[in-house]
């Protein structure tokens, strides 16, 4: 299964997967919201800022998945902290997703630059910072 997932631009997380300070991706929410239970081992991802240029620029394939329980804020704080050395969030990050119930934890490996390409979003929602697209060709654009 292929998944488009936006990265924090201002965090420079494209950049710290790219030079291996960060080997992990979190999502949390106060639900179980996407991707939580719906991702697997050797599913790939496939990289794109939040930064209007709309161009998917990296992939890497997941490692290890791990969707928590419901968690305390305390819980929560805990487990982003025990992360942190994989995960390298700055401090906006750290406070976005620290007290969140449901936290997904993505262990990437065979992290690949590519060509930049934009995608299709049409069939997805404004606000979705991760896409399930099943297939890459078929939401890749080609200009």
């Amino acid at each position: 299964m292929d998944n488009v997932v936006y990265l924090d631009y201002k965090a420079k997380e494209l950049e710290n997967l790219k030079n291996g300070q960060k080997t992990m991706i979190i999502r949390g929410a106060m639900g179980r919201k996407l991707p939580y239970g719906k991702l697997n081992t050797s599913d790939v991802l496939y990289f794109i800022e939040n930064k209007s240029d709309g161009l998917v620029k990296a992939k890497a394939i997941v490692k290890t998945v791990f969707n928590s329980e419901k968690l305390t804020k305390e819980e929560s704080t805990r487990l982003v902290e025990e992360h942190q050395n994989k995960l390298h969030l700055n401090s906006g990050l750290k406070k976005r997703f620290a007290g969140k119930r449901y936290i997904v934890l993505i262990e990437i490996q065979g992290f690949e630059n590519l060509e930049p390409f934009k995608i299709d979003r049409s069939d997805y929602g404004n606000m979705d910072d991760w896409l399930p697209v099943g297939n890459i060709e078929k939401v890749k654009l080609n200009e």
